[in-house]
């Protein structure tokens, strides 16, 4: 596909962009001007990918020019082409995605939630085991990490654990993470050797902007009271943790980590707004809500998205039927290859679509 005159087009908007940006009252409407940056951050992304493409495009096509011949230089040009071909490939697709009507959210950071699902404390070990296969993901790819609120289960496991990742792109890269998560294992606990079948509950959430949806403070119920469970003696003696309730639709969330009250309020109010924008969105746009992968069911395990079998070393996505051999790997946070994938069947899907309509 000759992707030129869609790059032209997207410099032309991108200049366009750079006049508007530098217009003295650009802030004086919020919302537009966060629309206006994103879209701005968005194509200079975009044309830098695309300056890239170029460039290692002419250098596969020198490569395999060089590669013809039988001299040593031959040899050394015909060693690059994997690696070089897999960059280009790897661009295209990047391109492909941007040149795509954009979904609003996808820029945005993301909240994860996780829940410990059916199985007891299996399922909430395995909660803890997604967590850590999530943070170890993060800190690989450079994201920013910030716990928001976690409540414990026994054994060392996780009932809840809400964090959220920024970085770049981040909601895009996650949030095919949502849905119910299977493990096959023998359990510590058990002493006959059984294999156990647990799950674990993932939800990932655009985090919404105060510009997004409004608050009203009559419309929200603010309680503190004094944290239980772990934490330290000065969690547990002074008045820091918060519960806030948005009246209208009768969503709680409840923070209490934190030794600061108004952190444990800050933090309360950040799940809550993503939560009102995922139902919002869910609610107004049918074509969302049906590409949208944080409905996570029940937790049952026939809801299954994926499956991690540990006497296997086998993960399996059944969304796209893929089974990769690496389970121990993909715990410590190796989970490009399954993210990848999981974007390209989107891609593949969302092209489809505009090849349709068009």
């Amino acid at each position: 596909m000759d992707f030129a005159p869609l790059i032209a087009r997207k410099r032309e908007r991108f200049a366009e962009l750079e006049a508007a940006i530098t217009v003295p009252n650009l802030y004086d409407d919020p919302k537009r001007a966060q629309e206006i940056l994103r879209e701005h951050n968005r194509l200079k992304g975009t044309l830098a990918k695309w300056d890239e493409y170029e460039k290692f495009s002419r250098e596969l096509a020198e490569n395999r020019e060089l590669a013809k011949g039988d001299d040593e230089l031959a040899g050394m040009a015909q060693a690059e082409l994997p690696e070089l071909e897999a960059r280009v490939a790897r661009l295209g697709l990047d391109i492909q995605l941007a040149l795509l009507p954009p979904d609003p959210n996808e820029e945005r950071d993301a909240i994860m939630e996780i829940r410990a699902g059916t199985g007891g404390d299996e399922a909430g070990l395995f909660a803890a085991d997604l967590y850590r296969m999530y943070m170890r993901y993060a800190e690989t790819a450079g994201l920013k990490i910030e716990n928001l609120e976690s409540s414990v289960g026994t054994m060392g496991g996780f009932k809840e654990v809400i964090f959220k990742i920024s970085g770049e792109g981040v909601f895009r890269k996650l949030r095919f993470e949502s849905g119910v998560h299977r493990v096959q294992r023998v359990p510590a606990t058990e002493a006959q050797g059984r294999i156990h079948t647990s799950t674990a509950t993932v939800a990932v959430l655009p985090e919404a902007a105060e510009v997004d949806l409004e608050l009203k403070p009559d419309e929200i119920r603010i309680e503190v009271c004094r944290a239980g469970g772990p934490g330290g003696q000065g969690v547990n003696t002074t008045d820091s943790a918060v519960q806030v309730m948005h009246i209208p639709t009768g969503l709680i969330v409840r923070c209490q980590d934190g030794r600061s009250q108004q952190k444990n309020k800050e933090k309360a109010l950040t799940i809550l707004r993503s939560r009102l924008l995922e139902k919002k969105q869910r609610e107004e746009a049918e074509k969302y809500a049906a590409q949208r992968k944080s409905q996570v069911g029940t937790g049952e395990r026939s809801e299954k998205i994926r499956t991690y079998n540990f006497p296997q070393n086998r993960i399996t996505d059944h969304r796209i039927e893929l089974t990769l051999y690496s389970l121990d790997r993909y715990l410590e946070g190796e989970i490009q290859g399954m993210i990848d994938a999981l974007v390209l069947a989107d891609l593949e899907e969302r092209v489809a679509q505009a090849s349709t309509a068009a």
